[in-house]
């Protein structure tokens, strides 16, 4: 392999590493604030898709007008799933609720094939993100070089907002005791949903720079990036954005170069395994915290 292929590759394993880290803090974010595993997640990633194709394609509408109506179609779609189906149940047992949210992810699912059927619908093509650029000898797309620029711009932006904000000192409370929060003055629900305002925002921007070099989209598109996106804020320590962030780097670079090494059919693989093998010596992740369950 010559240092131009190598590089190529590594580019190419760091973008799509971003995007399973957008996708990942979203799942990190939900399970900080309420010890939820949002499985219906990389459905509302696969129904951002969805609303690029009606925004561009049915309405023919330009693609910076579109994607300012994806990132808040997806945003409003992750609050009103969160208070039709976490909402009522803040209170019940925790498998209660997670047994809706893997409820959410098959209604989404089978919606999704309800409106626009299992056939796949191509996905708009965006000039200003497909244009090929070349640097250092280097040929590559627009959105292959700035993917793992958002991605750090982005999680750098939030940890500013949870570290140095008002919102962000009661996220922080929330994730450390919920009941204590609340007897304390915060606003539990407004915490909630500006946890899901951010992580459907982020599954948003993750979808779009997803889908930009690929052809189509269907209904189960969501599941297999989905599940490597939980596998990432597991491995990085689920709770922890830059373990999240981490997680989605490393599993990017993996599937990229197990791909290149000719072996295509191993990178899902290779994840799974990931997962095991972390599960089995570090259960808590590279950065997670040790939770005490109070009796």
């Amino acid at each position: 392999m010559t240092s131009t292929a190598f590089l190529q590759y590594c580019l190419a394993g760091i973008s799509i590493g971003g995007i399973y880290a957008l996708i990942a803090i979203g799942y990190t974010m939900v399970y900080g604030i309420l010890r939820l595993i949002n499985f219906a997640h990389g459905d509302i990633f696969m129904m951002a898709a969805y609303f690029m194709i009606f925004a561009m394609v049915d309405f023919a509408l330009p693609w910076y007008v579109s994607i300012g109506i994806v990132l808040v179609a997806t945003v409003v779609l992750g609050v009103v799933i969160e208070r039709v189906a976490y909402k009522p149940l803040r209170s019940a047992p925790r498998m209660s609720i997670m047994i809706s949210a893997i409820g959410v992810s098959y209604l989404l699912q089978n919606l999704a094939t309800y409106l626009f059927s299992a056939l796949p619908k191509g996905y708009p093509k965006i000039e200003f993100l497909t244009k090929s650029i070349t640097i250092g000898g280097i040929s590559t797309s627009v959105v292959t070089f700035i993917t793992p620029i958002l991605t750090l711009a982005f999680v750098f932006l939030l940890m500013q907002l949870i570290n140095h904000t008002k919102i962000g000192m009661a996220m922080r409370a929330v994730s450390k005791d919920f009941e204590t929060s609340q007897l304390m003055g915060i606003k539990i629900n407004r915490v909630i949903s500006f946890t899901f305002v951010i992580g459907c925002f982020l599954a948003a921007v993750g979808s779009i720079l997803y889908f930009t070099p690929r052809p189509s989209v269907y209904p189960l598109v969501g599941s297999l990036p989905g599940t490597k996106c939980f596998i990432a804020a597991v491995f990085g320590g689920i709770g922890s954005i830059p373990g999240a962030m981490l997680g989605g780097f490393v599993i990017g670079l993996s599937e990229t170069f197990i791909k290149a090494a000719g072996y295509s059919e191993f990178s899902d693989v290779f994840t799974f395994i990931l997962l095991i093998v972390v599960l089995l010596f570090k259960p808590t992740g590279l950065f997670g915290e040790k939770i005490t369950e109070k009796v």
